[in-house]
This record gives C-alpha cells, sequence and structure tokens, in this order.
C-alpha cells in the first residue's frame, strides 16, 4: 500500500501546487484587465460558493465509481482552464468567473470522492499518517505556490501559469489511474473483499455495514440507489449527528470557525498592539505553516495511540491555548502562538476527517465526506465578517473570546459522555 500512499501524497502535492498559484494569478489577472480590485477580489468567491451544494455533490461521489468521477473532473477541470487562455479583454472576464466556479465544484467532489477512496485504497490504520502527509504536502505547497506563481506570472504574463495549472489536473487524472486496489482491511480489522460489487466489511451497530472493501471504495456500493433527493441528501447529514463522528466533527468546525473570528485580531495585534508594519503578517503566516507541516507529519502516530475525538480534543486545546498566547502584545508570544495555531489546527481537522472515514459505511462516505467538508469550513463564511465586527471591542477580546468559545467545546465533548467508550462507539442505527 506504500504505492498508494506516495500517490496521494502527491496529488496533494500537484492539488497544492496548482490551487494557490491558480487563485493568486486569477486574481492578479483580473485586475490587470480591469483595473478593478473589488472585481479581482471576487476571484476566489467561486472556489468557496460550491461549498453550500456539497451535501448534493457528495450524492455524485456515491453515485458513479468514484476513480472514474475523479478522472473524469480532473480532466474537465483543465479543459476548462485552457479555454481561459484567449482571453485579453475586460468584456471576457466573466469567463474567468466561470473557470473559477468550476473550479470549485470540482474541490468539493474532489475532496469527497478522495475521501471516499481512501479507505478502499489503504489500511485503516494508514489512514492517520496519510492524512497527515497530505495535510503537511498542501500546507508546504501554499507556502511556496504564492512565490513561485507570482514570480512567473511577473516574467511571462497569465498564460503559462494557467496552462502549467491546467495540466496539473491532467497529471493528477494520470496518478488516480495508477491507483492499485485489492482485498483491503476493513476498519473492524477482518479482511474485506468485493468482487461482485456488493456491500462488504462487518455490521456494524443496528446493523449498518461499516467498512466498505475496494470496490464499495472505487464503484461506490449502493451507487444506483443513490439519488439528488432530500433522502439520499439526508442520510449523510444524519451520520454526522451521531457518534463516532458528531464530537470529532464539531471540534474541527468550531476550531476552524474560530480560526476565521480571530484573522482580523491576529492583524490588528500586528498593527495596533505592536507598532508592526501589516507585512509581518506573511511571518506568522509562515510560521503557522511550518506548525501545520510538522503536526501533519505527527498526527498519524496519534491516531495511531488514542480515538480520533481525542485527538481532536488536543488540538482544540492547543489551538485555544494559541488565541491566548497571540493575545499578549509581544512579538515572541505571537510567533509561538502562530506555531501553536498551526498544529492545533491540523490535529482537529484531521481527527475530524479520519473519524469520517473510519465511522462511515462505504456507500455512504462521499455524502457524508462533503457534508462534513461543508460543516467543517462553511462557517467561516460568518466568522470571517463577524470577527471584523467585533474588532471594535479590541485584538486581545476576540482573540479571548475565541479561546473561550473552544474551551466551552471542549467541555461539551467531554460531558456529552463520548470518551466513555474511548471514543469510539457508534450509535446504534
Amino acid at each position: 500500500m506504500r504505492r498508494n500512499a506516495a500517490l496521494f501524497v502527491l496529488i496533494s502535492v500537484l492539488s497544492g501546487l496548482g490551487g494557490t498559484a491558480l487563485t493568486l494569478a486569477v486574481g492578479i489577472w483580473i485586475f490587470d484587465l480591469t483595473g478593478d480590485p473589488g472585481l479581482a477580489a471576487l476571484a476566489s468567491l467561486g472556489v468557496y460558493l460550491p461549498s453550500l451544494a456539497a451535501p448534493w455533490l457528495g450524492v455524485l461521489v456515491d453515485r458513479f465509481p468514484r476513480r472514474a468521477l475523479l478522472i473524469g473532473v480532473e480532466a474537465g477541470v483543465a479543459a476548462v482552464l485552457f479555454a481561459l487562455l484567449p482571453v485579453d479583454s475586460a468584456g471576457q472576464v466573466w469567463l474567468i468567473y466561470v473557470a473559477m466556479l468550476v473550479r470549485g465544484v470540482g474541490y468539493v467532489l474532489l475532496d469527497a470522492g478522495e475521501s471516499a477512496l481512501l479507505p478502499a485504497a489503504l489500511p485503516a490504520d494508514r489512514l492517520g499518517d496519510v492524512n497527515g502527509w497530505r495535510s503537511s504536502a498542501q500546507e508546504g505547497m501554499k507556502l511556496l505556490a504564492p512565490l513561485g506563481g507570482a514570480a512567473l506570472y511577473t516574467w511571462v504574463g497569465p498564460r503559462p501559469v494557467i496552462v502549467l495549472c491546467a495540466v496539473l489536473p491532467l497529471i493528477s487524472a494520470g496518478l488516480y489511474a495508477l491507483l492499485r486496489f485489492g482485498p483491503t482491511v476493513s476498519v473492524t480489522g477482518e479482511p474485506s473483499q468485493n468482487v461482485a460489487g456488493q456491500p462488504t466489511g462487518r455490521p456494524g451497530r443496528g446493523g449498518a455495514v461499516v467498512g466498505g472493501g475496494p470496490r464499495a471504495g472505487v464503484e461506490g456500493e449502493s451507487g444506483r440507489r443513490a439519488s439528488l433527493r432530500w433522502s439520499s441528501v439526508r442520510e449523510g447529514l444524519l451520520m454526522l449527528t451521531a457518534e463516532p463522528l458528531r464530537s470529532p466533527v464539531l471540534l474541527g468546525m468550531v476550531a476552524i470557525g474560530v480560526s476565521g473570528l480571530t484573522n482580523a485580531a491576529v492583524l490588528s495585534q500586528i498593527v495596533d498592539g505592536l507598532g508592526l508594519p501589516a507585512a509581518y503578517l506573511g511571518v506568522l503566516s509562515s510560521v503557522q505553516g511550518a506548525g501545520s507541516i510538522v503536526a501533519g507529519l505527527l498526527v498519524g502516530r496519534l491516531l495511531a495511540r488514542a480515538a480520533a475525538v481525542r485527538v481532536a480534543l488536543l488540538g482544540v486545546l492547543i489551538f485555544a491555548l494559541s488565541c491566548v498566547a497571540r493575545s499578549v502584545p509581544w512579538w515572541p508570544a505571537m510567533i509561538v502562538g502562530s506555531l501553536l495555531a498551526g498544529a492545533g489546527l491540523v490535529w482537529a481537522l484531521i481527527a475530524a476527517v479520519t473519524a469520517v472515514q473510519t465511522g462511515t459505511p462505504g456507500h455512504l462516505l462521499g455524502r457524508v465526506s462533503a457534508t462534513s467538508n461543508m460543516a467543517l469550513f462553511g462557517p467561516m463564511a460568518l466568522t470571517i465578517p463577524l470577527g471584523a465586527a467585533l474588532i471594535g471591542f479590541g485584538a486581545r477580546a476576540v482573540l479571548l473570546i475565541g479561546a473561550g468559545l473552544l474551551v466551552l467545546t471542549m467541555l461539551a465533548v467531554r460531558r456529552s459522555g463520548v470518551l466513555q467508550d474511548g471514543g469510539r462507539a457508534a450509535a446504534g442505527r
């Protein structure tokens, strides 16, 4: 399975490189064509807007053969990006917005599809490691791609950047085709084989099949029964309201939401609290990225020794400490706080993602993965402007409010009783 692990990590590298470079390049390109910074800022809207339809898009992952769907999505995105090459005037900027919307739909389908493929491609005890490596790879690209993308754009203009960003999905499509699927180990630890495409794995509580086999992950169990009707979407939503998924996803959702809440406060602390130029935010972002990379390399070991909910609790605790550290108007404290923020957020996020992958029946993985991604990242659309509105109360107040919300969520999870069974018990269904 090392081959599959390496392929997934390489796909994450390409995704992080292409996605970050594309978002940066199109923003600059739109500004160059229109001279309007507002229109340039709207470039990234199309990337995030499709996440609102994630529960329905996730149904497609369960309905169609998953690997074929991912290959088709990557090829389709590449074709749309190549179609941008003739754009050379402000009147054609709408094509860029359409392309970014397609890119956003692709992200939702690819995230859900990969989450559904991973349990079929890897043993359950390796998912934490590989999820962490993928996170580190993407964070590393976030540090490198902006510099490379901006330099390439400045040197040769937008079209070579667009060509690069269109070629990378084609390479990823080829890597998906190289994945090998055979007999795998279900989350119960028992061999799981499926030649006819029937549900595999050992029945969980209430008769739910836990841990699909190879064909379940590649082709999608019960794919013919999945539809875009509310009944199919509801199945995915219900999975997130029961353990062992509810608590890790809740912890991850609150942590990521608080990160959006405190964005403006961190910048205010730099400028108003320390009297430093706003450009110092880039230093803190790099430090946070470094913390994320290191945390991603270590999270697999944590998940091998503790339940996902416990790892998520640890991540949220570390992130709460980071908020407290950054509330102190002292540059070394800001550095330490940013490092802790990178580690805490990654551990909370990877714990939630791994809980979804190991605790969801194979035929629902597409829907549940897509819906969980919406739950994890959707609140930022509200918390970012809320944090900006609260900045009038002071940066320290907002950061301490964020820490308080994190602590309250931790206490609520602990009082729910989920830790009494090690965080692994699934609610009877």
